[in-house]
């Protein structure tokens, strides 16, 4: 029997959002969270007989936040972005794993594919563990950029994966969207509000997604972070063994790092170049 629902936030998602619904058919709780498209979005969702909702865009996490408040009408809820899929074992794999969870377990945790015009970045993905099944009531976004999943109990992994493909709507889009993400980083760079790390919890936190931010966190006080980000990839990691889109990719990440970089620096430059205010 099927007992899970599942959320999918949309923006002007016309050429992905057909397949994705694909992928999710085998729920009858399927609810679109829309930021006012100005494609056949909607139209889309409503004829593959989701349900949806319209949502002024006012950050990520804010946006996912709100979709985690609609009525649901089962206790577990599956989070899906349009460009994602979730293949029929990992269908299966889920709904053994509600059957069957006990209350002190809130979420399951599983592998995402990054997949690139048909290759999988298996080795030059940065991020492939994806928290993405939760108790309804148990989970919330913090963090706007490159949001973090918060769960209150006990995270189960699965063993099958889904897909998610990046470069669907072309380069130029995941370029526009790193563009905004790099803007995002800097400023909370520039501003010091962002996570003060301990190696600690980088090292040996509770789970992956506490151990990400701490990392980030230590990473960005590094120097040269562009060359140690595409070393990373290509000789940590070894994108190379992903071939030619492995080596694109890790190029890619070094360029979005280059991009943070400079807008730090461009926002530091601009806060000291402001007159003081005198008072009268």
């Amino acid at each position: 029997m099927n007992s899970i629902s599942v959320l999918i936030l949309t923006k002007n998602e016309q050429q992905d959002l057909p397949g994705c619904l694909a992928s999710v058919a085998w729920s009858d709780d399927v609810h679109v969270l829309d930021s006012h498209s100005t494609d056949d979005t909607l139209q889309i969702a409503q004829s593959a007989g989701a349900s949806t909702t319209l949502r002024v865009f006012d950050g990520y996490a804010s946006q996912r936040n709100a979709g985690l408040q609609l009525a649901f009408k089962y206790p577990w809820v599956l989070i899906v972005d349009a460009d994602e899929r979730i293949p029929e074992p990992l269908v299966s794999e889920m709904q053994a794993f509600v059957d069957s969870a006990s209350p002190a377990t809130a979420a399951a945790r599983m592998q995402r594919r990054d997949i690139w015009w048909g290759t999988w970045l298996r080795h030059a993905q940065i991020s492939p563990y994806f928290v993405r099944l939760v108790r309804v009531g148990r989970a919330r976004y913090e963090r706007e950029v490159n949001e973090v999943l918060v769960v209150d109990g006990a995270i189960h992994d699965l063993r099958h994966t889904f897909d998610h493909y990046p470069f669907s709507k072309g380069l130029d889009h995941w370029i526009a969207k790193h563009n905004v993400y790099s803007r995002m980083e800097a400023q909370v760079i520039a501003s010091g509000n962002g996570v003060e790390p301990t190696w600690g919890k980088a090292l040996f936190g509770k789970d992956f997604n506490e151990r990400r931010v701490h990392q980030k966190a230590i990473f960005y006080r590094l120097p040269g972070r562009p060359l140690i980000k595409f070393l990373y990839m290509l000789l940590a990691r070894r994108a190379f063994l992903d071939g030619a889109a492995g080596m694109r990719y890790a190029t890619l990440q070094a360029i979005y790092e280059y991009m943070i970089v400079l807008k730090v620096k461009e926002l530091r430059h601009a806060a000291l170049s402001v007159p003081p205010v005198l008072s009268p």
